[in-house]
């Protein structure tokens, strides 16, 4: 997989924080802010579903009735 560059500038309160937790060295940052992104895109698609559950919610009678689906309507 070919990554693409991303620059980010950090004060220097947060870059001290980042070393502290990531692990000193280029790798173990990078990979630390990788590893934050995708949680924080994880967490926003899951936020997503959960309001869509709630704006439709499954119908008490067929919800363990996974033969009848029912079309989402946004």
């Amino acid at each position: 997989m070919h990554m693409k560059s991303l620059l980010i500038q950090l004060d220097e309160h947060t870059l001290t924080a980042l070393n502290r937790i990531a692990e000193p060295g280029k790798r173990q940052r990078s990979e630390f802010v990788r590893q934050a992104i995708r949680k924080a895109i994880r967490q926003a698609e899951y936020q997503a579903m959960r309001e869509a559950y709630r704006k439709q919610p499954d119908s008490a009678a067929d919800a363990d009735d996974w033969s009848t689906p029912e079309d989402y309507q946004p």
